[in-house]
């Protein structure tokens, strides 16, 4: 047969060769070709196979070169060409599918060409456009043409070019063109069933081949081409969402998976601007979620379809929920072979009525998996897969522009009733609720986790959900955000309680994660934050009992607690901690959030676990002070616990042993319990940050003493909440926190100051500074100096650069405390230990020493305050010589990184603000060498020699002054080098600069400059924070001698300021917060500037006064004004703060009276005796 077969294709396009040689006419040609090839179209299918590859491809050649070259006859209609074509189509496909020819460019060229106009011929050979819908015998040889040349295209397509996919690419799309027409009477939306499953056949392939496409050079093409295939895609999506139903068989549910999986590969890496076409997108897209489920009555679980705590209730929960495992059928196993036996005897009663689908679910793509115990049948698996795929490219769009993404927020998730099933309602949660589908189920998890990721997080900030937040039919923006919220929560939370896969189960905490971090709950309903604390610990109190990653999932449910403790303080998450206390959690009751945490920080067995409710701890720590403060003797004792189940060992065995893979997580657990310890004491000893020697003079202004500044403390816990005043006096509470560190310094401490691991001795040095003066002043002297020496041998002789740091944040704190700067052997040894460490080569040590030694920049400024004030006890030779080492210090560090360059402004300007710089430091005491130290440690004579060493070249009495130089050029010059916070910090230098007494700003050369630099920054920052800092500076000098010549500058630049100031436009969003207290601080500054002008006699001076005569008469008449009467306030302290301001408004205007007097303007001073008669 096959030999017979063989011969016969020979002998046919021999002779066809042979007649074709004598250019016969057309018509000879196309009846030899129907009567030697098409007439035995079968035989010759079968042929094909049993053909060398270069002997078939040479015929196949002379075919299609004879159907290009004669297929004008063709179209003249003197030939039946639709019969002849049809059948040649057939031809092509079976030889195309069933053999193997060989393809080149020339081989491509001729194909594509004459593919292209035989396509062409069935779509466009009758008269109207919609013709194939006449003829539906057209679109099988169309489907063949097309599947043909698919299949030749593989064969072709690593050597093809760009510009041959390209045209490829357009081919096809405008096929897809022709079959979509109108967009209104689309071919697979006609009436006649034939037609409308043929031409889904067709875009099947069609849409096969432009998905194949953009897999290989999708990145590579042009613009263009992917602007056209948006825009016919899109009009693809548009008809199938304008029928209110889509239709749901085995055809058509291929071609929706080829149409979404072509879109998920144009969308994937777009390559321009979808902006118009994501609206659209979306609405088309949200149809298929339903795709294949909405003729199926929902399967429930009436025992579980509530959820406890959280959100609404469910009446009709589309699927099953339990945490318990679930029961297999009855019904005997029956391996896959036979399911499909099974299938294909159903497969005709299912055709009958697809509204009587069967109840069954898929849990993979494949069409029967064995571990699924139903019989699922084709059209099924595909309906998941274009579910499935629908949902990828919603994620594709999310992606692509996030931050305009959010706008269809609002069509893809529930404002109400999440957990209520809706047949023709379907959001992305509810396909993550209850589509039978698992891959569906994961899909639309991860793409609800894109949409919670990103820029997203940032716009949610708006969101709000308060009673009466709906105003008549409208809902704002922010209400919505707030509702879809609401729903996320309570849905991720009820997925979290019943769902049995591990996989979900992990998404949904992942959610949960995204979610926790992107809700405002400060603008939510105040109950929802404790209900998903609630929430989280009774599935922690679970624990995952009939789950095979069972600590994988527990330590994923305690992360997404200590994420929810960690959210900025809730008044009822406080109270219901507090009540847990109050209700005897620690006296034998099992349940809570605290009982729950110290439980599972106990559980040693497994470290993993016992990390993650270390870490909740912590959070809590932080985030609620008081709470933790009752339960201090719980934390103490666990920590112990913790502290002597896991003893240090050696540096060898702790790394080398066999265990060396669970030994960082070991020191992970020790670290942990060690921060919670650090959290707790910090709580308990009302640690608010480093303690705050110098006094800020913009406050002694009546203007802005009424505006409390904030300062965050991101290492000091949150004392936000407004709780009751405490009925424990603070002398009780210090006792409290002394005995509580006296217990750690004796129990915790020796056990882990000195570990062989770095992490768990940075942790440990961490807690010294978290420390307060009183409590460190009530502890025993020998508890004192085991604090300091600590912290200095960690700062000196520790090798890893994270304790060193640490030390010097400690040494940073303690040597705020006025206990240790009035000890100047001490405070010898802080600075010789932070200057060693200002020298490190990572500037992250550098940055934490030079942090200390600018905090003990202001202790030894009291100290010499105190000493040229006479009450200072010790000789100043120690302080001049620290002194010296620490300006020196300070200059070198003001070229370093701008971290480092911050802290040297800062150190420089809280020395300038006490250095005596006209005259010497009495030398009056002992000499350093016969100082007796009652810290012992390695290194004392050195730092002796190295002070000596270094004051040498400053003992002289022009000394001073050159350190006055060279801090001034080091402030002008960060200024222009460095960032906002250095500039902010060198606005605040030159404050303290001003403050030295010892200074006549007016003979200083630099004087001008100095003025020059801040009204700069006051006039250009884009900062808000710089520009108040500036101004306040200008406000310090208390003579209109300290200003010099610059005072009419001075003046010109702060009144064209505040009289612009509300005309400005605010540039960064970050200022809105800081505008009110610019004004304030301008206001101050500007009072303080006119009342020194009538002691300027300057003539400039006076006509700057008069030219803005209508400015401040409106200006000061505002200010009275603002002011307010008090005659019927019984508040003292307000009373006060407005007689204030009334007598600097009252002395501002005398001032300008004596100004215009002198200057002939009496009708202008008698205005402004008017305005100061309001006041009175």
């Amino acid at each position: 047969m096959s030999s017979s077969a063989v011969k016969s294709w020979r002998t046919a396009f021999l002779t066809l060769r042979d007649e074709n040689s004598a250019s016969p006419p057309r018509a000879t040609v196309v009846r030899l070709l129907d009567k030697l090839i098409l007439s035995q179209s079968h035989s010759l299918v079968a042929a094909a196979p049993q053909l060398s590859p270069h002997e078939l491809t040479s015929d196949f050649m002379l075919l299609l070169e004879l159907v290009r070259d004669h297929l004008s006859y063709y179209q003249q209609g003197i030939e039946d060409a639709t019969h002849n074509f049809v059948k040649l189509s057939a031809l092509i496909h079976g030889i195309s599918h069933s053999s193997s020819l060989e393809m080149n460019s020339t081989m491509w060229a001729l194909v594509f060409d004459s593919f292209k106009r035989i396509v062409q011929v069935f779509l466009g050979n009758v008269e109207t456009e919609m013709a194939i819908v006449r003829n539906a015998a057209l679109i099988k040889p169309t489907k063949d043409c097309l599947e043909s040349l698919r299949s030749l295209f593989i064969l072709y397509k690593t050597s093809a070019s760009l510009s041959e996919n390209g045209q490829l690419l357009n081919f096809v799309l405008e096929v897809v063109e022709y079959f979509q027409g109108d967009s209104k009477h689309s071919t697979y939306f006609n009436d006649n069933y034939s037609v409308s499953r043929g031409a889904c056949e067709v875009l099947t392939v069609t849409f096969a081949m432009v998905g194949e496409v953009y897999s290989r050079v999708g990145a590579s093409l042009p613009v263009e081409i992917w602007k056209s295939t948006v825009v016919v895609l899109r009009k693809v999506m548009d008809s199938l969402a304008s029928k209110s139903l889509l239709m749901e068989d085995n055809t058509v549910a291929k071609f929706y998976v080829e149409l979404l999986q072509c879109l998920h590969l144009v969308l994937a890496e777009p390559r321009g601007y979808l902006a118009e076409h994501v609206a659209g997108f979306v609405a088309s897209l949200r149809i298929f979620f339903r795709c294949g489920l909405v003729n199926k009555p929902p399967v429930m679980n009436q025992q579980t379809n509530h959820m406890k705590g959280v959100g609404s209730t469910s009446q009709n929960m589309p699927f099953e929920v339990s945490n318990q495992p679930k029961s297999r059928p009855s019904s005997p196993y029956r391996p896959p072979h036979l399911r499909k036996k099974v299938a294909g005897n159903q497969q005709s009663r299912h055709e009958e009525s697809l509204a009587s689908s069967r109840h069954e679910f898929i849990s993979s793509d494949s069409d029967c998996s064995d571990n699924d115990g139903s019989v699922i049948d084709n059209s099924k698996a595909y309906l998941a897969k274009a579910r499935l795929a629908a949902i990828i490219c919603v994620q594709d769009l999310s992606r692509a522009d996030p931050k305009l993404f959010t706008a269809q927020w609002t069509m893809l998730l529930p404002s109400n009733d999440v957990l209520q099933h809706r047949k023709y309602d379907t959001t992305l949660m509810s396909c993550f609720l209850s589509d039978p589908s698992l891959k569906v189920r994961i899909a639309a998890a991860s793409t609800i986790m894109a949409m919670l990721d990103g820029p997203a997080s940032v716009s949610l900030q708006v969101a709000e959900l308060k009673e009466h937040s709906r105003h008549g039919s409208f809902t704002t923006l922010s209400s919505s955000l707030g509702h879809i919220l609401m729903q996320l929560h309570s849905g991720t939370l009820y997925v979290i309680k019943h769902e049995t896969s591990d996989r979900l189960l992990a998404l949904s905490f992942k959610i949960l994660m995204l979610l926790i971090a992107s809700t405002p709950y400060s603008r939510m309903p105040p109950e929802l934050l404790s209900r998903v604390i609630s929430s989280l610990q009774s599935t922690v109190e679970e624990g995952f009992p009939y789950h095979n990653d069972r600590n994988s999932l527990l330590a994923a449910a305690i992360i997404c607690l200590t994420r929810a403790l960690s959210v900025s303080p809730s008044m009822h998450v406080n109270n219901m901690l507090l009540g847990e206390i109050s209700a005897g959690c620690f006296e034998g009751q099992s349940s809570g959030v605290l009982c729950t945490l110290f439980r599972y920080s106990e559980q040693l067995s497994t470290p993993s676990i016992s990390l993650e409710a270390l870490q909740a701890l912590k959070s809590l720590s932080h985030n609620y002070p008081n709470v933790m403060t009752l339960c201090c003797e719980q934390i103490s004792s666990i920590i112990y616990g913790v502290l002597g189940s896991f003893p240090d060992e050696s540096s060898r065995l702790w790394r080398g042993n066999v265990e060396q893979t669970a030994a960082p997580l070991k020191e992970r657990v020790i670290t942990a319990s060690v921060k919670v310890l650090d959290e707790s004491l910090r709580a308990i000893s009302g640690f608010k940050g480093t303690e705050d020697l110098s006094t800020d003079k913009s406050l002694d202004s009546p203007f802005m003493s009424d505006y409390v500044k904030t300062k965050a403390i991101s290492s000091a816990p949150s004392y936000s909440l407004e709780i009751p005043v405490s009925t424990i006096d603070d002398s009780k509470t210090y006792v409290l926190a002394s005995e509580r560190w006296l217990e750690a310094t004796i129990k915790h401490m020796p056990l882990v100051i000195n570990h062989s691991s770095a992490m768990v001795r940075a942790a440990s040095v961490t807690c010294f500074a978290g420390m307060t003066s009183p409590v460190f002043i009530s502890l025993p002297e020998d508890k004192q100096e085991y604090i300091i020496v600590s912290s200095i041998n960690a700062a000196l002789n520790d090798e890893v650069p994270s304790v060193r740091s640490a030390a010097c944040r400690a040494i940073g704190v303690i040597g705020c405390f006025p206990q240790i700067y009035h000890r100047a052997d001490v405070l010898e040894k802080f600075i010789l230990a932070a200057e060693r460490n200002t020298r490190h080569s990572l500037v992250s040590v550098r940055i934490t020493a030079s942090w200390a030694l600018a905090n003990i920049c202001d202790s030894l400024s009291h100290c010499l305050d105190a000493l040229y004030a006479g009450r200072g006890s010790i000789g100043s030779t120690k302080y001049s010589e620290s002194t010296s080492l620490l300006v020196d210090s300070m200059l070198r560090l003001a070229r370093d990184n701008d971290k480092v360059k911050a802290n040297a402004v800062r150190g420089l300007g809280n020395l300038a603000r006490s250095i005596q710089f006209t005259k010497h430091l009495p030398v009056d005491g002992d000499p350093l060498d016969s100082m007796h130290s009652k810290i012992k440690y390695h290194g004392t004579q050195g730092f002796k020699d190295h002070i000596k060493e270094r004051s040498q070249s400053v003992r002289s009495s022009s000394g001073s002054f050159d350190w006055l130089d060279q801090m001034v050029q080091a402030f002008l010059s960060c200024v222009t080098t460095g960032n906002v916070k250095v500039q902010w910090n060198v606005c605040h230098a030159l404050s303290n600069l001003f403050l030295n007494k010892s200074l006549k700003l007016q003979d200083m050369d630099w004087s001008s400059s100095v003025f020059s630099i801040l009204l700069l920054l006051l006039r250009d920052s884009s900062n808000f924070k710089i520009r108040i800092q500036a101004v306040s500076a200008l406000a310090v000098p208390e003579t209109i001698n300290d200003y010099g010549k610059s005072y009419y500058d001075v003046v010109k630049s702060v009144q064209h300021v505040l009289e612009n100031f509300k005309s400005d436009q605010i540039s960064e969003p970050s200022n809105f917060k800081y505008r009110i207290a610019l004004e304030k601080q301008l206001t101050s500054t500007m009072l303080h500037l006119l009342g020194l002008s009538s002691k300027c006699d300057q003539q400039a001076m006076q006509d700057l006064l008069v030219k803005k005569t209508s400015f401040l008469e409106i200006w000061i008449e505002d200010l009275c004004s603002s002011v307010g009467d008090t005659s019927n306030s019984v508040d003292e302290a307000k009373n006060a703060s407005v007689d204030q301001k009334k007598d600097v408004i009252r002395g501002t205007i005398q001032s300008l009276i004596k100004v215009y007097e002198s200057s002939n303007h009496h009708l202008i001073a008698h205005r402004f005796e008017k305005l100061a008669t309001r006041l009175v």
